[in-house]
């Protein structure tokens, strides 16, 4: 019995440290300053406590895919399972998404590959302009070249985990914020 070989294991990299962690950073100051609403739901801001250090944790995550009606904010795990902020959230410690005028406590789930698939071919079409931007940052993080086939998705979307976040049963609801509650 054979079995063919599948694409080389490549190693992903490590999460950034120095600089790059702190320019990544920057988009938290416009949370603290109050001006998250500037960046819609392009993005969310993820409040969670260290599952080891016990530390108040802040990260700013894009937004693959918004849906209004369910106020469901889909990210993609970057670092796929080794993102801290992952873990953080699969050990029951994330406190609070902020998103456009939206604050509340997060329900989340991981996507299943068929579904984060189908998502992300959707963001793909959605954002042609930066498409090349968005596979060399992928490229990076994956550690093999994307090039956007459906395979290369595939297999993305298996070493990279899609996270769905929805208000859980405490949410709170900004007054100003015309979004309709759940």
């Amino acid at each position: 019995m054979t079995t063919q070989p599948g694409p080389p294991a490549m190693r992903q990299p490590a999460p950034p440290t120095g600089v790059l962690r702190a320019l990544l950073g920057l988009p938290v100051h416009l949370y603290h300053a109050h001006l998250g609403v500037l960046l819609g739901h392009r993005f969310l801001l993820l409040v969670h406590t260290g599952r080891k250090t016990g530390l108040h944790r802040e990260t700013v995550l894009e937004v693959v895919k918004y849906d209004p009606g369910t106020r469901e904010s889909v990210v993609v795990a970057g670092w796929g399972r080794r993102s801290a902020w992952l873990h953080n959230v699969e050990a029951g410690l994330a406190h609070e998404v902020r998103t456009g005028r939206q604050r509340f406590a997060p329900a989340y789930r991981i996507l299943p590959p068929e579904e984060a698939d189908r998502l992300f071919a959707d963001y793909e079409r959605r954002n042609r302009l930066i498409a090349p931007i968005v596979r060399a940052v992928l490229s990076r993080l994956l550690g093999w070249r994307y090039d956007g086939t459906p395979a290369a998705r595939r297999r993305m979307v298996e070493q990279l985990a899609l996270v769905s976040f929805r208000p859980g049963s405490d949410a709170e609801q900004d007054p100003h914020d015309p979004s309709p509650p759940v």
